[in-house]
């Protein structure tokens, strides 16, 4: 999964003239964010052609990431990648470098509680499961264009936001792909984030068209400049694809 869908992340202040971090507003000049974040993903069963969960080989990843942001500009973030990763199945282990990627996300409209920007990036990947449908180290470079909206707002007197985002993908190596990313997210308390995640996309691969929807829930904590994200990742509908699931941690660091 592409890491910029990771999260809109609501600063520890709540204010809602600057709603969040990361996602699709953007950061503020010359302000970043790194996130290090840990995967761990296992699957034993599958989606057949037709969607139904069957039985397959059993099959687990890991991956270590670090992402990162940097405001350029008020409007213009820079936004990069990289991780390493290792896994096996019954038919191969690959333990090195994974996918590395960057690009810039320019907001096209920002206002106190609604952003729309747009991403354009590129990745070179790694050795490790460059998609969920494919063999361990298929692939070679991608190119990416994403539109992402998000709105901030309050339920009462809680803070709450939502985010939608939509990619094309063109893949080397690899079916080109279209994904949708959703997040909604509510903070009981200052310091506490409450997140509800879908990932979901489709590969124009042959003669079947690989679907994937995976569904993700996260606690996150502030302390100070650092925050503390655990949750768990798990597929719910597929076609071609695993049916993976497994814990999410990350630690979120803003400078």
């Amino acid at each position: 999964m592409a890491f910029g869908a990771a999260a809109a992340f609501f600063c520890a202040s709540g204010g809602l003239s600057a709603p969040a971090w990361a996602g699709a507003w953007p950061m503020k000049d010359g302000e970043g964010l790194a996130i290090l974040k840990y995967e761990d993903q296992k699957a034993d069963t599958g989606f057949d052609p037709d969607g139904v969960e069957v039985a397959i080989a059993p099959r687990h990843d890991q991956t270590l990431s670090l992402y990162g942001e940097y405001g350029l500009t008020d409007r213009l973030t820079l936004q990069s990648k990289t991780a390493l990763t290792r896994g096996h199945d019954s038919f191969v282990d690959y333990e090195g470098l994974g996918a590395v990627e960057l690009g810039l996300r320019y907001a096209l409209l920002h206002r106190d509680r609604s952003v729309v920007s747009l991403y354009l990036g590129a990745a070179r990947d790694g050795v490790g499961r460059n998609a969920g449908y494919a063999a361990p180290g298929q692939g070679d470079m991608d190119l990416e264009a994403r539109l992402l909206a998000g709105v901030s707002g309050r339920w009462r007197t809680t803070p709450v936001f939502a985010e939608l985002q939509v990619a094309r993908l063109k893949r080397s190596g690899l079916a080109d792909e279209t994904r949708i990313d959703a997040t909604m997210g509510v903070r009981p308390t200052r310091r506490w984030l409450l997140m509800v995640q879908t990932y979901a996309g489709q590969a124009d691969s042959r003669p079947v068209r690989s679907r994937w929807s995976k569904s993700e829930i996260s606690l996150t904590r502030d302390l100070g400049a650092w925050s503390l994200q655990a949750g768990w990742r798990q597929a719910i509908l597929g076609r071609e694809t695993p049916a993976d699931r497994g814990p999410v941690v990350a630690v979120w660091r803003r400078f």
